[in-house]
């Protein structure tokens, strides 16, 4: 499946950002990807209809960030709109407070689209496993035995690790160890009760709750459905079986918000790697033609990190190539 050229595995936003640059500068690049869309920790589920957010809960653009242009265009085009700069804070027993910060961009489509948005241009294969990254006695990698001009691998550092050979010359030192787990269950509800204004709530001390979304109100569609995520200690606990963790986390979105009506529907999802624990301030490393981006640098981790780790890395390894 692989032809000389470069190969990004893994469809995320960093993977996908990353194989634009190196098209953009006028190298063959695919696109390696096991679901079946892009998407990444960006994904979602259709459910009961719609979209839901299930993993990165919005997108930010700090001042003078490069990434600035990409999220105008998607605004301009109706694919993102602004969603808040105000969050709840609260207590594992309520709201406590509200915080502000930078503006919050939602998707009507979910954020999955605005990734399958950017990989439209690029040559994506798939429902494509990769089970094996090598790198020869000459420093040329091969992707599950097919040689390619380089790799890059757009994931978090346990999942590239495994397609590694540690003892081989010229591949990157990862740190797979620091990376937290995350449940995220959406709640379908059979109507909106709960305040208009809370866009979503930052949970401090509970040993269950960690964020929850009003998902309705993020996707400008008001629909009685909210995304709550765990805490990274609470989703170690019933990582195989995370059906398990449903009942707890919705007594707890249930308790903060004061909601009399238990939800219609409920929906889990488990994120193994969730986010870094401990985030590089490098934008990506690359070892000789071997190169590892995604949210685990350009610290802190968030969408546009992401997003500016793949591009820096596509482009520092197009001048690579092209000498």
């Amino acid at each position: 499946m692989v032809t000389p050229g470069a190969a990004v595995v893994g469809g995320g936003i960093s993977g996908i950002a990353c194989a634009r640059a190196l098209a953009e500068a006028g190298l063959a690049v695919r696109v390696l990807e096991r679901g079946r869309r892009p998407g990444g920790r960006m994904a979602g589920r259709t459910l009961h209809g719609r979209a839901v957010d299930l993993g990165a809960s919005y997108l930010t653009v700090p001042d003078g960030s490069p990434f600035a242009p990409v999220v105008a265009d998607w605004v301009r085009r109706g694919l993102a709109r602004p969603w808040t700069d105000t969050f709840a804070v609260a207590g594992p027993d309520g709201v406590t407070g509200t915080t502000t910060g930078p503006v919050r961009y939602g998707a009507a489509g979910g954020l999955r689209s605005l990734v399958v948005d950017l990989a439209e241009v690029l040559d994506v294969v798939l429902e494509h496993t990769v089970e094996a990254v090598r790198v020869d006695g000459d420093g040329r990698p091969t992707v599950d035995g097919d040689a390619v001009d380089a790799v890059v691998l757009a994931m978090p550092d346990p999942q590239a690790q495994r397609l590694l050979d540690p003892q081989a010359p010229g591949v990157p030192v990862l740190d797979p160890d620091s990376w937290r787990p995350v449940l995220a269950v959406a709640l379908g509800f059979p109507q909106r009760s709960w305040p208009a204004d809370l866009h979503g709530a930052f949970v401090h001390d509970s040993p269950v709750l960690d964020w929850l979304a009003d998902d309705g109100d993020r996707r400008g569609d008001g629909a009685p459905v909210l995304v709550a995520h765990s805490t990274a200690a609470f989703a170690g606990q019933h990582l195989a079986d995370p059906e398990r963790a449903v009942p707890a986390l919705t007594a707890a979105v249930r308790r903060l918000l004061d909601l009399d009506a238990e939800p219609e529907w409920t929906h889990v999802h488990r994120w193994a790697y969730a986010r870094p624990g401990s985030p590089r301030e490098q934008e990506f490393t690359l070892t000789g033609r071997v190169g590892v981006c995604g949210d685990g640098w350009s610290a802190p981790p968030r969408v546009e990190s992401a997003w500016r780790s793949g591009t820096a890395l596509g482009r520092r390894l197009a001048a690579t190539l092209a000498h």
